[in-house]
């Protein structure tokens, strides 16, 4: 076995998780029943209507869009220039050669590789792409470290193109954006770094098939790790992968959020589940071409409780297709990595599917100068293998280090006229129902209050003030507290809170707002007294709830609906106000929630993208920037009341333009 000094952190990082679970508050173990129900809910059947090929290929098309779109590809993006160029070649091993290539998925979005070929060359031959797992070789690239199985796959008549990934490559993007950067504005976006390798990878897949070597129809993907997991990106998403050999690469939504598995996952391993999947959907893509499911018995982030079930459920489907065969697993004994036998079983697969030759393999470790136990050691100095020697030869324009805020592209939405208002809303609504509140119960549940002082009493407590707590999912819990005003007649205001806020008191920002109504505070989801623990890193419930289809805020703005609903009978109407984000979240529940006739925001942020440079921004949701913006969805409140306090001058112009098209110019003010 080759062991990484990365893999060995990830296993002291896994631990040391663990043995923080001995410390969880009741919040946190709430929380966590919460999302586990979430996820055996998601998980608990596999395609159950399906009986026949037939049935699962009608589903296909859809299928894919939908699980490109959680990549954040689709549409699918332009196929610009590759502009590959070999900057180096190293010829001297008596049977393969090494290329040292680049080449552009993106402009300025660099792709570092070493394309490995035999030696001499004498036709075509199958290919291999192969996705590197996280191994920090630094400059180097983290190809360097995997270059045995470059060495292998040449010197047995592959062509293979050994691909650094976007972090821990020669030019080093960040996969690790929600675990540990604080850049929640990813999930907005709906970027991923899963996406960004998979859309490197077709683009390798472009490459190959360019190349004079290779045979287009033979082209098989595997990889370890990280690298397992863009192998199975890849292998859902391109078709021109006849052979796939995932190694400990993915598990299922009962390992990642029924185990908090995420704590040992940086962000590449994970799509943004909108269509709420049962996650063994995507290696479904895959079916019927051959798969070979590769783990290991004692792999405490690839467990093998979650293996079974992945394997289990894939038997099941292609058998549905009499091609029972083409998918297995092989399990190897020992931790996270590689091992004599896994390769063996690899190279067997490959040759099998793509050389039609069921020879035995003799030579599994063939690709190292040495084996000696669990260490290895490679034949290529790794430095040799650079695809830019120097600093100095790293492109000017290379985007990698900031591919996150270039490579999804927001959407640009028209503003309405007069005539089209009522349609443009109503469009704009359904589409971000869909792209970014997915997760959303259909109707909210039916009312539960639970006292927790006070006089105990459902609203209004005319007497004074009262706590209490709604249910606004079953297995979540919110808390409010009631505050009856000077001026019973105006519309009391349903403030929402921010982590931090005093949910006793009533916030000093609303003095100048409120006029003496009636209002209750709300704490929603991880805000107050039932507030989770939030240890930066793993993040692990906030990186979760994006697995279920929507955000802790999408939650949020859930309980704001919910609350305002369960309170309105009599036909009560509510002014929904808060400052920041929570100001935000009030707006967003308004646009769904009839019983909220009026919003207020203070400090309102203009973007939930934001400037380079800037810390604020708005609340992350789900998707949301490729649908609207603040603006837009402050606009679609229209014809309700807005108001915006201690706003930008120009910040919201788009809001008020939308509001003039509505007739409702007067509803709106700002200062």
């Amino acid at each position: 076995m080759i062991r990484s000094t990365i893999w060995i952190a990830i296993a002291m990082s896994i631990a040391g998780a663990r043995a923080a679970e001995k410390v969880l508050t009741p919040e946190d173990k709430s929380i966590r029943q919460f999302l586990s129900a979430q996820a055996a809910e998601l998980e608990r059947d596999f395609f159950p209507a399906l009986k026949t090929k037939e049935e699962f290929e009608k589903l296909r098309p859809m299928l894919h869009q939908q699980y490109l779109e959680m990549q954040g590809l689709w549409p699918l993006p332009e196929k610009t220039p590759l502009n590959a160029k070999t900057t180096g070649k190293l010829d001297d091993a008596p049977d393969y050669t090494v290329e040292l290539v680049h080449y552009q998925s993106k402009p300025g979005l660099y792709v570092t590789a070493n394309l490995f070929l035999p030696k001499p060359i004498n036709g075509k031959y199958p290919a291999i792409l192969y996705q590197c797992g996280h191994s920090n070789e630094k400059r180097d690239g983290n190809k360097t470290a995997y270059q045995d199985w470059g060495i292998w796959f040449a010197r047995h008549g592959y062509v293979a193109l050994v691909t650094d990934s976007l972090q821990l490559g020669e030019i080093a993007g960040i996969h690790h954006g929600t675990y540990r950067e604080g850049r929640w504005w990813w999930h907005s976006l709906g970027y991923t770094p899963a996406g960004v390798e998979c859309w490197n990878a077709i683009r390798g897949l472009d490459y190959l098939c360019a190349r004079p070597e290779v045979d287009a129809e033979r082209i098989g993907a595997t990889g370890i790790s990280g690298g397992g997991s863009a192998t199975m990106w890849i292998s859902a998403a391109d078709e021109r992968v006849k052979a796939s050999a995932p190694v400990s690469g993915m598990s299922d939504l009962g390992f990642y959020i029924g185990e908090d598995g995420v704590d040992g996952h940086c962000d590449c391993m994970f799509v943004y589940n909108r269509a709420r999947w049962n996650w063994t959907n995507i290696p479904a893509l895959i079916c019927p071409r051959p798969l070979l499911f590769v783990n290991s018995d004692n792999d405490g982030i690839f467990p093998m409780s979650g293996n079974n079930r992945v394997i289990n459920r894939l038997s099941w489907l292609y058998a549905r297709f009499g091609e029972g065969d083409k998918v297995s697993a092989t399990i190897s004994v020992g931790g996270h990595g590689y091992r004599t036998d896994l390769r063996r079983e690899i190279f067997e697969f490959f040759n099998r599917y793509l050389k039609h030759s069921i020879e035995p393999v003799t030579d599994p470790n063939g690709g190292l100068a040495s084996v000696n136990g669990d260490k290895g050691t490679h034949f290529i100095e790794h430095a040799r293998l650079r695809v830019f020697p120097s600093d100095a030869d790293v492109p000017a324009d290379a985007i990698n280090t900031r591919a996150d805020r270039f490579f999804i592209t927001p959407a640009k939405v028209d503003l309405p006229t007069a005539e089209n208002f009522a349609e443009w809303k109503t469009k704009l609504l359904a589409r971000l129902r869909e792209m970014t509140f997915n997760a959303w119960p259909p109707n909210a549940p039916s009312l539960v209050v639970s006292p927790l002082g006070g006089t105990g009493q459902a609203l209004p407590p005319e007497a004074g003030t009262a706590n209490g707590e709604d249910s606004t999912e079953p297995g979540l819990k919110v808390t409010w507290r009631w505050f009856p005003g000077k001026d019973a007649a105006k519309t009391p205001w349903l403030i929402v809170l921010n982590a931090g806020e005093d949910p006793q008191r009533i916030p000093a920002w609303t003095e100048e707002q409120m006029g003496g109504a009636s209002a209750l505070l709300l704490c929603p989801r991880g805000v107050g007294t039932l507030a989770w623990t939030r240890k930066n890193p793993p993040n692990t419930v906030e990186r979760e709830f994006p697995l279920l289809g929507g955000t802790v805020d999408g939650g949020r703005i859930w309980d704001i609906m919910t609350v305002a609903k369960n309170h309105s009978d009599g036909g009560r109407k509510w002014h929904a106000a808060g400052t920041g984000q929570a100001g935000i979240l009030a707006a967003y529940a308004g646009l769904y929630e009839p019983s909220i006739e009026a919003v207020t925001c203070v400090n309102p942020p203009a973007s939930h993208f934001p400037m380079e440079g800037e810390k604020e921004y708005g609340p992350p949701l789900l998707n949301v920037l490729r649908v609207l913006d603040i603006p837009e969805a402050l606009g679609c409140l229209a014809p309700k009341g807005l108001h915006l306090a201690h706003v930008r001058a120009a910040a919201f112009e788009k809001t008020a333009a939308i509001y003039k098209a509505a007739g409702a110019e007067g509803k709106f003010t700002r200062e």
